[in-house]
C-alpha cells in the first residue's frame, strides 16, 4: 500500500493572513498564528499538525500571494 505524506513551506514574511489556506485544507493542517506577527504586522499561516498533511496542495492553490509551497512524499 502506498502512503502519501506532505509538508507545507510558508514564506511568513509574504503572508498577509487572509485565512484562505486554512479553509481550503481538508485535514486542518494549517492555522493562523494567534500571537506572532510577521514584519508587516499580519498574523501568518503556519502548520499546526504537520503529521496530518497529505500533500494535496489545496492551500497553495488558493493562496493569492503565492507564498505557499507544498512538497509531497510517496512512500511505498
Amino acid at each position: 500500500m502506498v502512503k502519501v505524506s506532505g509538508t507545507v513551506v510558508i514564506d511568513v514574511e509574504r503572508c498577509k493572513g487572509c485565512d484562505l489556506c486554512t479553509g481550503a485544507c481538508p485535514v486542518d493542517v494549517l492555522a493562523l498564528a494567534s500571537r506572532d506577527v510577521n514584519n508587516r504586522g499580519y498574523h501568518y499561516a503556519m502548520m499546526v499538525m504537520a503529521d496530518a498533511c497529505i500533500g494535496c496542495a489545496a492551500c497553495a492553490t488558493v493562496c493569492p500571494d503565492g507564498c505557499i509551497e507544498v512538497y509531497r512524499v510517496v512512500e511505498k
